[in-house]
């Protein structure tokens, strides 16, 4: 099996850890018979030979062997196999990633010849479609997909191959196989689609004709029916009612095929998605498997694992994957990912449901949409026994702030049947509070008098406003007894966040102890956070006008840029005293780094017309070659003159460069009221758009889903008024 290895000059390649001279060992523990060999040796291969889906000198070597591997039916786990291949060479590259002057041109090369190499041997893949060993088989469909070089004999023996297989999950990856052909070869498609909507047909099995309509979805989504939401809910609650007779093969999450290459951008980025969800297994050696998985799958946005492990349901162990492909399939028609959602949420099963609020997670963060129903629902989840439901639910809930207030009585009786000590309860009681609602105020009150102060329950203190007011005492006590040590800033800034939201001028005292007590190095964080509290306070903050001089630099003080602005701030608050103030701030705003000149023009617009004399310092920085920089002047220049004319251009132009910017530029807007008449079309286009302004692929904040919505609440206030 391993003829000729011994005579590859292995220590001369290399991987991702060093020289590859270990190759060997891993390649013939795949053979092993024992399973802990074989598993110890997929992951070093994972880890090292195809580290994050890397090709190298050493994994093109591999490739010979790992086909002879593939083939021989006496190897175990020859399906992870399989899956590996199919991550070497399912690379698709664009032309422009071949291009010799290229930097990553090296990769690219690399990636070309293991395709190219896996692809001479891809018939291998073709007598494993009636392997015995169910893995084999289910593994197997996606790599021909992916791997062949004649797609048109692949879709045949596809087709053929359904008709004798039994296993229910190797069936429906068949039925993706299909449906990846039809993405990848335009000639092929409309072969795809008709055969595809012969499954569809009432006679075949819920579960097959609920995988042809997913992939109908991501090849021909004109084709699919109009009810799709309500005829996907009706096949999985069949599937479910069927599927405790279905094979019992490991799920299609496991699989090759499981949304390989979706989304990726760069060659580092496409290898099939669940062997690189293998290889990040592998590389996450503190980490348990299932944990890693769910990290993987809720950093992709795409879900987590239900609580069967990998099941929709203990009777369809592979629903939740077909209905994440379907989701992303159907895109921006979030109605009917709305009505899909309701009625998985409505499901008996509470693994199903559970994957149902992970798929809310990733339609609510990535698309607007009217979601009232889908939040009650998600709040119904809060008693649910399950921890892994009622988790799931929670944390969608802090995640959206105002809009989960559909949820809010069910959050309300959460916080006050636990009295929201125990720390899985902060989160309900944090999402409670961003609600306003006064039946936070309780609750909040436990927490922070717990001798561990909660540290993110104080952050939560501001959206209530006035309604706060009965936390301030003991929010200025828990201050006060604030150790000035290394954990100061994990102590005071939630603290001090809490007392600045509130406007709690009576906690100057304390403040100042924190202002005093925060060391040299180390300490911004708690500086700035006090500073910020100060400024809130006004000019019932007059008494802390000599430190926040001291503050402003001198011959023995050396404060950072975004400390003196912010001090800046907080004593023109305190004392509107513009002589000492400006001079500062206009020899910040000369400075030669970027942040500097930011935080002073930012400092100069909270100052507004009496900052004037700054005015023609800002518009030198509207040609700043710093995008963020020219923003900041342009926002500063119309608050300190009140003119829009040479603002407006440049605010307009950083709408449309710089999508995470507009938050800022449409608070300006709604400031300058009847001059912001220009910009009223990029207003009205972005209320229009179905697709959160900052998205991103490869993850997400935690403020998004509120930073969007205010987003959206601002260009409705600048347009107020208008038709």
């Amino acid at each position: 099996m391993f003829t000729g290895m011994d005579e590859v000059d292995w220590a001369s390649m290399g991987h991702a850890y060093g020289p590859a001279d270990d190759v060997p060992g891993l390649l013939r523990g795949l053979a092993s018979t024992d399973p802990a060999e074989r598993e110890t040796a997929l992951d070093g291969l994972y880890t090292a030979v195809h580290h994050q889906g890397d090709v190298y000198d050493s994994t093109l070597a591999c490739i010979p062997f790992l086909l002879e591997l593939a083939a021989s039916p006496e190897v175990e786990d020859r399906g992870a196999i399989v899956e590996l291949l199919t991550s070497i060479g399912g690379i698709d590259l664009d032309d422009d990633e071949l291009d010799p002057e290229d930097e990553e041109f090296e990769d690219a090369a690399n990636y070309a010849m293991a395709a190219a190499a896996v692809a001479s041997g891809a018939d291998v893949f073709v007598g494993l479609l009636d392997d015995a060993d169910a893995g084999v088989r289910l593994a197997a469909p996606c790599a021909l997909a992916m791997l062949h070089g004649d797609p048109a004999r692949v879709l045949a023996l596809l087709r053929e191959r359904l008709e004798s297989e039994q296993d229910t999950e190797v069936r429906l990856a068949l039925v993706e196989a299909v449906g990846r052909i039809a993405l990848r070869h335009e000639a092929l498609r409309a072969e795809s689609v008709t055969w595809l909507t012969t499954l569809l047909a009432a006679d075949r099995p819920p579960g097959l004709r609920l995988s042809a309509l997913t992939q109908l979805a991501r090849c021909a989504p004109g084709l699919l029916p109009d009810d799709i939401a309500s005829t996907a809910t009706a096949l999985l609650r069949a599937a479910d009612g069927a599927g405790s007779a279905a094979g019992t093969g490991p799920g299609p999450g496991t699989g090759a095929g499981a949304g390989a290459g979706a989304g990726a951008t760069g060659p580092r980025a496409k290898a099939a998605g669940a062997a690189e969800a293998r290889a990040a297994e592998a590389r996450a050696t503190e980490t348990s498997a299932t944990e890693t998985r769910a990290a993987e799958t809720r950093a992709a946005g795409a879900g987590a694992p239900s609580a069967q492990g990998n099941g929709g349901g203990p009777g369809a162990p592979w629903a939740d994957d077909l209905l994440r492909t379907l989701h992303s399939a159907l895109g921006d028609r979030v109605d009917d990912r709305i009505a899909l959602l309701t009625g998985q949420l409505s499901s008996a099963d509470p693994a199903q449901r559970t994957d149902a609020v992970w798929m809310c997670h990733g339609l609510i963060r990535a698309w607007r949409g009217p979601y009232d129903e889908v939040v009650r629902l998600v709040g119904a989840q809060l008693d649910d026994p399950d921890p892994l439901l009622h988790g799931a639910a929670v944390s969608l809930l802090e995640s959206l702030f105002g809009l989960a207030l559909p949820a809010a009585d069910a959050l309300a009786e959460r916080v006050g049947a636990t009295g929201g000590d125990r720390q899985a309860d902060h989160r309900a009681l944090i999402a409670l509070a961003r609600l306003g609602d006064p039946r936070a105020v309780p609750a909040l009150a436990r927490a922070l008098e717990q001798p561990d102060l909660p540290r993110d329950v104080a952050f939560a203190v501001p959206y209530l406003g006035d309604l706060a007011a009965p936390l301030v005492p003991l929010l200025r006590r828990r201050l006060a007894e604030v150790a000035l040590d290394e954990r100061l800033s994990d102590r005071a800034v939630p603290l001090l966040t809490g007392l600045a939201g509130v406007r709690a001028a009576e906690a100057l005292p304390e403040v100042l102890g924190v202002l005093h007590g925060a060391p040299a190095r180390g300490g911004e964080w708690v500086t700035e956070a006090s500073l910020r509290a100060l400024t809130s306070f006004g000019a019932a903050a007059v008494p802390a006008a000599p430190a926040l001089r001291a503050l402003l630099g001198g011959a023995s003080t050396e404060p950072s840029s975004s400390v003196v602005a912010a001090a800046a701030r907080a004593l023109w608050a305190a004392t509107g005293d513009a002589a000492t103030v400006l001079p500062v701030l206009r020899e910040l705003l000369a400075a030669d780094g970027p942040d500097e000149r930011r935080a002073a023009a930012a400092a100069l617009g909270s100052v507004g017309r009496a900052a004037a004399g700054a005015a023609p310092a800002l518009r030198e920085l509207l040609a700043s070659p710093e995008r963020w920089l020219r923003m900041d002047a342009a926002v500063a220049l119309w608050r300190v003159t009140g003119a829009a004319g040479d603002s407006l251009p440049v605010l307009r132009t950083a709408w449309e460069e710089n999508r995470y910017g507009r938050v800022e530029i449409a608070e300006c807007l709604a400031e300058m009221g009847p001059s912001a008449e220009p910009a009223v079309p990029l207003l009205r286009a972005e209320l229009s758009r179905p697709r959160r302004h900052n998205v991103l692929d490869g993850g997400s904040g935690s403020h998004d889903i509120e930073q969007d919505e205010r987003l959206l609440a601002l260009c409705r206030t600048a347009l107020r008024g208008r038709t």
